[in-house]
């Protein structure tokens, strides 16, 4: 068991990434041109790919907009050449923070994702100060009530690596990055629908904030997330 509010959390988390979602569009648009640089243009030999290719269909985008995103890519069109880089840093309380970003201007990039940590309050930290912390995965979460046995057997004969009940009854399901998809779509098959899922940076230990604590670090989230150059940011952070 484990995670008292994990269920309220995911949803505040999902209401928020809702309400910015015509920002969304650009962050998708650059994380597939990237993916195609990366590893080609085709998804199916390309699992970052096929990846950013379901969040943007997820989010509506038009066919027009992933085609030219690819082929801007594989260099079929011309377009800005993206780099990526990660920022690591501690906010409120010590919790860690990382900071994924695609850029064209990496002096540009550190400069806005340091004046934001030390605005609120955090530090920028070195490259691997708190990226141990976390775990990349995927992440598949079910609402309390969803049947725990029949979830768990459908998960591990998907290829998932675990299954979680959480202290509120919600369900969570985790994968390798890579993995995400084709499970998420066994479980579908299965009649298991996730109310929320993602590839993330899980971390291993949360720290509960509460009051002006919560209100700071919440600053920090959305000052980063705000930034042209920022695609996902992630704490070990829980606002109480």
């Amino acid at each position: 068991m484990a995670g008292h509010s994990k269920w309220a959390n995911i949803q505040h988390r999902k209401g928020r990434q809702d309400a910015k979602r015509g920002k969304a569009f650009t962050k998708l648009i650059k994380e597939v041109t990237v993916a195609a640089r990366m590893g080609g243009g085709d998804p199916n030999f390309n699992p970052r790919l096929r990846l950013a290719i379901d969040k943007a269909k997820a989010e509506n985008m038009p066919g027009d907009n992933l085609e030219r995103a690819i082929k801007r890519g594989t260099g079929e069109l011309e377009g800005v050449s993206y780099e990526e880089a990660r920022y690591e840093g501690y906010g409120v309380g010590g919790a860690a923070v990382i900071v994924d970003c695609l850029t064209d201007n990496k002096v540009r990039t550190v400069a806005d994702v340091r004046h934001a940590f030390s605005k609120c309050g955090g530090a920028l930290g070195t490259d691997g100060s708190v990226a141990f912390q976390f775990k990349h995965c995927g992440q598949l979460m079910f609402a309390p009530g969803t049947n725990e046995d029949a979830l768990m057997e459908a998960a591990l004969e998907a290829g998932a690596e675990d299954v979680t009940t959480n202290e509120d009854g919600s369900l969570e399901v985790l994968t390798g990055p890579w993995e995400f998809t084709a499970v998420k779509e066994a479980l579908e098959k299965a009649g298991f629908k996730a109310e929320f899922g993602e590839v993330t940076m899980k971390p291993l230990n949360e720290s509960e904030l509460a009051g002006d604590d919560a209100v700071r670090m919440q600053k920090l989230l959305d000052m980063l997330d705000e930034l042209d150059d920022v695609q996902d940011v992630y704490t070990s952070a829980v606002m109480g």
